[in-house]
C-alpha cells in the first residue's frame, strides 16, 4: 500500500487540483468498478499482512458490506452484466474505509521498528 502518490502535491495547489479533478473523475468512471457496485478500497489486494490486519480491524458492518459488494461484483462478472444504474456506486459513496486503517497500521509498524532499533546508552 506504500506506493508513491502525487495526491498531496496536487491538493496543495488549487489550480492543479481544479485541472486534475475532471481527469480523476473521468478515470474512475472509465475504470468500471463503480458500475459493479464496488468502492475503490475494495480493489486493494489482500495479499499483504498489513491489508489482512486492516481487514480484521474493520467494523463488522463494514466487513459484511465489503463481502457483499465483492460477491455481487463477482456474480455480475460471471454473468457478463453490469448492475442497473440505481445500484452503481455514486462518487459521494466511494469513500475510503480501508486505506486509513492501512495507513494507521503502517505508522504503527514504522514506530515499532524505530523503537526496536533504538539504542539505549548508559550514562557514566
Amino acid at each position: 500500500m506504500s506506493q508513491p502518490s502525487l495526491t498531496n502535491f496536487i491538493v496543495k495547489r488549487p489550480w492543479l487540483n481544479r485541472w486534475m479533478t475532471p481527469i480523476a473523475n473521468w478515470y474512475c468512471n472509465t475504470a468500471g468498478y463503480r458500475k459493479l457496485g464496488l468502492k475503490a478500497d475494495d480493489l486493494i489486494p489482500e495479499e499483504s499482512e498489513t491489508v489482512l490486519l486492516a481487514l480484521k480491524r474493520l467494523p463488522p458492518t463494514e466487513a459484511y458490506d465489503r463481502v457483499f459488494r465483492l460477491r455481487r461484483a463477482f456474480q455480475c462478472s460471471l454473468a457478463h452484466q453490469l448492475l442497473p444504474k440505481e445500484q452503481h456506486t455514486k462518487p459521494e459513496e466511494d469513500t475510503a474505509y480501508l486505506s486509513p486503517i492501512i495507513a494507521e497500521i503502517e505508522a504503527e509498524s514504522k514506530e515499532r521498528s524505530d523503537l526496536e532499533a533504538m539504542v539505549v546508552k548508559r550514562r557514566t
